[in-house]
């Protein structure tokens, strides 16, 4: 599905950029946020996707273009990214037809990275339960490989912004093997990308979120 998209090789990434919200001369990795129906906030975060990708570059060979590509699944574009992302608070509503185009993606090399901003939960459930009616959410245990390269989280998902007291849970689910999507739950990895003003997180919980999300970024497009 993606013949036109050269191997990852040494975690070096190309892709040609196919939205407007893209600059074409700009070549590197470029990830898809999913615009949603459902009333729930789909753009919260602006900054999130944009300083995880400046700090892979930085700190690994993968090349990014540095900007995030909002897309809706229905859209025809949306197959020319590798990585999509999904984010918010609130309620998430699919159409039939998103629901098999997001299927196709996922098992044809697609990767989905959700992270559940609190109050995200109940309905990402609903919805990839309507996306892989015969596969569960599981959880992903600590010594799973994506905790480990490039960098090491022998406890697993690290705890980034606290909302109910309740422990982080990374749940994946998988194809043939694969692992196509990641769910970050009571992490809220994702302030931790943002920027430092927004959240006032403190350094080390910025710097683990975003160490957890480069080894996602990784894994995704090394597996």
């Amino acid at each position: 599905m993606w013949a036109h998209l050269p191997l990852l090789l040494a975690f070096s990434f190309s892709v040609a950029l196919t939205d407007a919200n893209a600059s074409p001369e700009n070549d590197g990795l470029v990830i898809a946020r999913i615009r949603y129906a459902g009333g729930g906030d789909w753009y919260n975060g602006p900054t999130e996707i944009p300083n995880l990708l400046a700090y892979i570059e930085e700190h690994t060979t993968v090349q990014t273009a540095g900007v995030e590509a909002r897309v809706q699944i229905s859209d025809e574009e949306f197959f020319a990214y590798p990585i999509a992302y999904l984010t918010g608070h609130g309620n998430i509503r699919l159409t039939d037809e998103e629901v098999g185009r997001l299927r196709t993606y996922l098992e044809n090399g697609g990767f989905l990275l959700a992270n559940d901003d609190y109050g995200l939960d109940k309905a990402f459930r609903r919805e990839i339960a309507r996306v892989f009616p015969g596969k569960d959410l599981v959880e992903l245990p600590p010594d799973f490989g994506i905790f480990r390269t490039p960098y090491a989280f022998p406890n697993g998902l690290p705890k980034i912004h606290e909302h109910d007291n309740a422990r982080p849970q990374a749940f994946g689910i998988f194809h043939e093997g694969r692992l196509v999507v990641f769910y970050a739950f009571e992490s809220d990895i994702g302030d931790g990308w943002d920027d430092p003003d927004v959240h006032d997180n403190p350094p080390e919980k910025r710097e683990a979120a975003l160490k957890m999300g480069t080894n996602i970024i990784v894994w995704a497009l090394t597996h």
